[in-house]
């Protein structure tokens, strides 16, 4: 049991850290700001593996561990904490298509997706199938060498802007076995996107309904079988809650070093702020929480890593704290801030947004006790 990263995982950290840092943090406020999808920049992190970490090397992956992409998703989070986010789900559409895609369909996508030549976006949640995702309706009804799919997709990542929609759709009965995932290109005739929707946070990713009206796509786009989609779905989001959580933990950890920062400097009652008894024990317990989701995070992305029966609980675990404690920890540093953690000249306001829609999204952390109450039920997390 090791708790100290190994001297390539130091490196790739060092690497996600300086280009965070020196590419992502400087832009972000502007990118918040005016809505900007920064294409130039992402295609840089691309160059540097990033968008295909844990996507196999024959295609232009880096066939990276699950704990390798938590360690870089936190370090580019505490850059920029949406867009770190969108290449996290960029990620996890990619791998699905390198873990369950044909030789066809590999090959088809994935050379532009670990490039970010391309875009991708994943398609789950519908307007009445959120929480309950197992109930989607959207259908692919099969026609010749086509599917012809009718429905539409809800606050969909990347929506209008990425080239490849790696979507759920119901192609048997209304149970679970009756999903089939798909890949779509942007350019099928009769997919169609809604407005951009005006969100709290995460302004540098387009969010948009994704909508399908006869739209027709070859047979050999689909990602497995046919009535795989759900577990395929449920398999990507392990993953995807461990990133979600590694995103919540940089933006946590900037937050963190920018209150230590301010309450050193800020001078009340003549001293600083930093300096009373009940600023450091909130700055103790800060530090103490956002460490404690860390180790979570790593174990639960170890055990995916080594396909443990309990990875599925402990991704669940782990999403759950760390998302909570990230959003904490931000609100907390902003309180710390007093009125200017509140100022849009601050960066502090901008996590405590980014960072509230990753309680909701990859399963809300209510669903996440659900899981976590089922798997203990089925007698897993015992010691």
């Amino acid at each position: 049991m090791d708790f100290n990263l190994t001297e390539d995982q130091t490196l790739i950290r060092d690497m996600a850290r300086s280009f965070g840092q020196d590419v992502f943090a400087p832009n972000a406020e502007k990118w918040d700001e005016e809505k900007i999808f920064p294409v130039t920049e992402l295609r840089q992190a691309a160059e540097l593996g990033f968008a295909g970490v844990y996507v196999g090397e024959e295609h232009g992956g880096s066939n990276l561990s699950r704990l390798d992409a938590a360690i870089i998703f936190e370090e580019l989070s505490a850059g920029c904490t949406s867009t770190a986010a969108y290449i996290s789900i960029h990620n996890m559409a990619s791998w699905m298509i390198d873990k369950f895609g044909s030789d066809t369909v590999r090959a088809k996508f994935l050379p532009k997706l670990t490039t970010m030549e391309h875009f991708a976006s994943y398609c789950l949640t519908e307007p009445g199938a959120g929480s309950d995702a197992a109930s989607l309706k959207t259908k692919a009804v099969r026609d010749g060498d086509d599917y012809v799919i009718n429905g539409g997709k809800a606050f969909i990542s990347g929506g209008g802007q990425a080239d490849v929609y790696v979507t759920m759709v119901r192609t048997g009965d209304d149970s679970a076995g009756g999903v089939s995932c798909i890949a779509i290109p942007k350019d099928a005739p009769g997919i169609s996107f809604g407005a951009q929707e005006r969100k709290m946070g995460w302004n540098s990713q387009p969010t948009a309904q994704v909508l399908f009206d006869d739209c027709r796509v070859p047979v050999e786009n689909l990602v497995g079988e046919e009535g795989q989609g759900f577990k395929i779905a449920m398999m990507g989001l392990d993953g995807g809650r461990l990133n979600i959580g590694a995103c919540s933990l940089g933006a946590a950890r900037a937050c963190l070093e920018a209150a230590q920062d301010y309450t050193a400097d800020r001078k009340q009652f003549g001293s600083p702020v930093g300096d009373f008894q009940g600023i450091q024990f909130t700055l103790a317990d800060m530090a103490t929480e956002l460490e404690a989701a860390r180790l979570m995070m790593r174990q639960a992305a170890a055990k995916l890593d080594a396909k443990e029966p309990e990875a599925t609980l402990h991704c669940a675990m782990a999403k759950r704290f760390a998302t909570d404690v990230g959003f904490k920890v931000c609100n907390d540093a902003l309180q710390l801030h007093g009125g200017y953690g509140y100022l849009r000249d601050f960066p502090i306001e901008r996590y405590v947004r980014d960072t509230r829609v990753h309680q909701i999204l990859e399963g809300t952390n209510e669903i996440m006790r659900v899981v976590i109450s089922r798997k203990l039920k089925d007698g897993q997390g015992r010691a």
